[in-house]
């Protein structure tokens, strides 16, 4: 249990099925359902290769991850690790980074919420239920961290029974004609409408950075190290079943949906996922699948706030965040960073008045930035573990990364790669011009606070005792 300066530290009350289902809860956000439209819209079909591709590097990712949490299961996770393997400063960096990230994609959500509201109360101000959404989840986040993952447990569950149900009679409907009179729809769509790549490979390039924020929120396997119970069985469990569900959530429910419809009229007459519904003869479908995709894009700011109140403890237990953050209250909860994370995100709020069309492409970008120098992280973390292990304790390892280190320099080069396609493309340039700003800003707060000279008077310290 991670300790904290009164003496408490965070309670290990998140089971199994907990992680699980938050990891899956993060990641099935607006990504999947506002996302995968403008995606499909640059790739045609071939989307699904570019979803497949990139969840089989997410994999890796966390199976790097893994083999550093299971040895060391810590609240703070890669911002940790990156900080005892490649520097305070690095450390440092990627607390904040990801603390930015998930406040502004939490924004995202909060401004999703309240567009998803608008369907039931269509004159109201759409400002007031971004409020309404910030508070409800700041609230859920003062619970004890079991409470807590009960909650989120459902709330996650909600949407993936509803994505399962809708790839189940999707398929009902491509092989038997369920819905659609008794003749089934097959998958002719998939490439008769200019081919299974109606745009080339440069289309599917250009929906890399939707994919990618997709992803985003996946990490938080390692977020909940400090807060679960039997870590080495959990987070194996957990980490080795993420591409699977990456094939069955993503390319299983998008495969669907563009063999029942042409990839050209997606987005173009509502929700992809209300129209399957509303095929088979659910008259309330818009207002279930409206309920669902509400219900993900609170469970995807609810995991946000939890994850960045938890690197806002772990910045304030290394110094670099204020020692406030670092307090917990009765319910083993760290409540101040809780409210410093509810607080910056009022600025979504106020946004709500301004939001321009394009916004959303900004924030999805801007976010991206920052999940892939978070990734950039755990694999950077995780190649200097290696090198810093002994044979002895290589073997010893009780959760390794597959094909290392190939598939280490692999992800990597990928990573990196998704970069230059976001500098080529002019949609989504915005990110880095926003995300170099505010690590040069950090920099600039790192030494300007004399935070390196403590950090290496703690390490000179260390090396005395040692």
């Amino acid at each position: 249990m991670q300790k904290n300066v009164s003496g408490k530290g965070l309670q290990r009350g998140l089971e199994e099925r907990h992680v699980t289902l938050m990891s899956l809860g993060a990641a099935i956000g607006v990504g999947l359902f506002l996302g995968s439209a403008s995606a499909i819209k640059l790739a045609g079909p071939g989307i699904l290769l570019g979803y497949a591709f990139s969840g089989m590097i997410m994999f890796f990712i966390m199976r790097a991850l893994g083999e550093m949490a299971i040895q060391k299961p810590i609240a703070g996770s890669f911002s940790q690790y990156a900080r005892d393997y490649l520097g305070p400063l690095a450390g440092y960096i990627t607390g904040w980074n990801y603390w930015f990230l998930w406040v502004v994609t939490c924004m995202a959500e909060i401004t999703a919420a309240a567009i998803y509201m608008e369907f039931w109360f269509p004159n109201s101000p759409r400002w007031i239920w971004a409020l309404a959404a910030l508070v409800i989840m700041a609230a859920v986040n003062f619970l004890a961290v079991k409470a807590y993952g009960e909650l989120e447990f459902w709330f996650a569950l909600i949407k993936i029974v509803a994505i399962i149900f809708m790839i189940a009679i999707g398929l009902g409907m491509i092989v038997f004609g369920i819905g659609n009179g008794g003749i089934a729809t097959g998958i002719s769509n998939l490439w008769e409408h200019g081919g299974f790549f109606p745009n080339g490979i440069t289309g599917v390039l250009m929906s890399l950075q939707m994919v990618m924020f997709a992803y985003l929120g996946i990490e938080m396997i390692g977020i909940t190290a400090g807060e679960v119970k039997n870590p080495e069985k959990t987070l194996s469990r957990a980490i080795d079943t993420v591409f699977l569900r990456i094939l069955i959530f993503y390319v299983g429910a998008l495969f669907v949906i563009m063999s029942i419809y042409p990839w050209t009229e997606i987005g173009t007459q509502g929700s992809p996922f209300v129209l399957t519904f509303e095929k088979i003869g659910i008259p309330a479908a818009a207002g279930i699948i409206n309920f669902v995709v509400l219900t993900a894009a609170l469970s995807s700011c609810n995991g946000g706030i939890f994850s960045t109140a938890r690197m806002l403890f772990n910045l304030a237990e290394n110094g670099e965040a204020p020692k406030a953050y670092s307090k917990l209250n009765k319910n083993g909860v760290p409540s101040l960073a809780v409210i410093a994370t509810a607080g910056a995100l009022l600025i979504g709020v106020v946004l709500n008045y301004l939001v321009p069309a394009q916004v959303f492409t900004w924030v999805t970008s801007i976010s991206t930035f920052g999940a892939i120098w978070t990734w950039c992280m755990i694999l950077l973390s995780q190649m200097h573990y290696r090198k810093g292990l002994t044979l002895e304790q290589k073997q010893a390892l009780k959760y390794k990364m597959p094909l290392y280190p190939f598939t280490s320099y692999f992800s990597l080069t990928f990573l990196i790669g998704v970069v230059g396609l976001m500098a080529y493309f002019p949609d989504t340039r915005i990110a880095l011009i926003v995300g170099p700003v505010w690590l040069i800003i950090l920099v600039s707060f790192y030494y300007g606070k004399g935070f390196h000279k403590k950090n290496k008077a703690q390490n000179e310290a260390h090396k005395q005792i040692s």
